[in-house]
């Protein structure tokens, strides 16, 4: 009986452990390397975004019109104001 549950340990469960923690850590190691892809995928992309999308003589046109707008309303409500004295 002994011999038969040592053999069984021996031949069956101890290659299947052993192929089992070898899938596992094959599988973590896939999961960080795909975790690593992403994350330089993703600041390539926000990179790509800022560089061709957003540039700073668009942001300051865009600051200029709000601006010149504030302004406007502004000069708008100090009339109001001095109309109602």
């Amino acid at each position: 009986m002994f011999l038969d549950t040592f053999n069984w340990v021996t031949m069956i469960e101890i290659p299947l452990l052993a192929a089992l923690f070898k899938i596992i850590f094959k599988q973590k190691k896939d999961c960080e390397n795909s975790i690593s892809f992403c994350k330089d995928a993703l600041a390539e992309f926000k990179l790509h975004v800022a560089r061709n999308y957003v540039s700073v003589n668009y942001l300051k046109d865009v600051e200029n019109r709000i601006t010149d707008h504030l302004l406007r309303i502004e000069k708008k409500l100090d009339n109001v104001g001095r109309s109602k004295r």
